[in-house]
C-alpha cells in the first residue's frame, strides 16, 4: 500500500477536521430554545408572584399556566367552493407560522348540503415559545388594530378556565395583506389554561395583557 505524502496527510486531517465542526443545525436549535419570549419571562417574574399572594397559593406549582391557544377558522361556504377553504388554510398558517390542520363535518345536516365528513374549516394549536409569540402579537399590535376597540367581553370563560374570543376579522394581523384576501374570515381564539375557576384564569389572562372590558370576575 503506498504511503501518502505529507500534502495529502495535511488535507486529511482538514477533511476530518471541517466534518467535526460541521454541525451548526443543532446549535442553532439549541440557541433558539434558550431565548426566552418575552411574555413566558413575565409570567415567571411578575405573575407568579403576584398570584401567589392574590390567591394565597402555597405552592408555585398551584399558579394557574398557560397550556395552550387553539386558533380556528371555520369556513362553512367551503361546501360550495374549496378554494375558500385553501384560503384558509394560507392565511392560519401565515399568522400563526405554523402548519395547520383540516377540520371536517362530524355529521350530515341536509338543509346545509352538508355530509359528514366534509372539509369546513382549519384550526391550529399553539404551545411553548410559539403560543407566547402569538399572545404577544395579539395584545401588542392585533387587537388595537380592531375599529372602535373598547376591550373583548369577560362573559366567554367556560366555567373550567378555559377562555375563547372571537375576531371577526382575520385582516387585523399584520400578517395577513389587505390587497390580496378575497374573503375577510372570522375566527375563534381559544385559551387553555390549568385554573380551576373563571376568575384564577381571568386574572391570569389580565396580567398577560389581554384588555377586558371589565376589571375583575367573581
Amino acid at each position: 500500500m503506498a504511503k501518502k505524502t505529507k500534502n495529502e496527510e495535511v488535507e486529511t486531517k482538514s477533511a476530518k477536521s471541517d466534518t467535526k465542526k460541521s454541525k451548526p443545525v443543532k446549535v442553532e436549535k439549541a440557541v433558539e430554545e434558550k431565548i426566552v419570549p418575552r411574555l413566558r419571562e413575565k409570567y415567571l417574574k411578575d405573575i407568579v408572584p403576584a398570584m401567589m399572594k392574590q390567591f394565597s397559593y402555597k405552592n408555585i406549582n398551584e399558579v394557574p399556566k398557560l397550556e395552550k391557544i387553539v386558533v380556528n377558522i371555520g369556513v362553512g361556504e367551503a361546501v360550495q367552493d374549496s378554494k375558500l377553504l385553501d384560503e384558509a388554510v394560507k392565511d392560519l398558517e401565515t399568522i400563526t407560522g405554523q402548519k395547520s390542520s383540516v377540520r371536517t363535518a362530524r355529521q350530515s345536516i341536509s338543509n346545509f348540503k352538508l355530509r359528514e365528513g366534509m372539509k369546513i374549516g382549519t384550526k391550529v394549536t399553539l404551545r411553548r415559545q410559539q403560543m407566547y409569540e402569538f399572545l404577544d402579537r395579539l395584545v401588542a399590535v392585533a387587537l388595537p388594530r380592531v375599529r372602535d376597540f373598547r376591550g373583548i367581553p369577560d362573559k366567554s370563560f367556560d366555567g373550567r378556565g378555559n377562555y375563547t374570543l372571537g375576531i371577526k376579522e382575520h385582516i387585523i394581523f399584520p400578517e395577513i395583506n389587505v390587497d390580496k384576501v378575497n374573503r375577510v374570515l372570522g375566527m375563534d381564539v381559544t385559551f387553555v389554561t390549568t385554573a380551576k375557576t373563571d376568575k384564577e384564569s381571568f386574572e391570569l389572562l389580565s396580567a398577560f395583557g389581554l384588555p377586558f372590558k371589565k376589571k375583575e370576575i367573581n
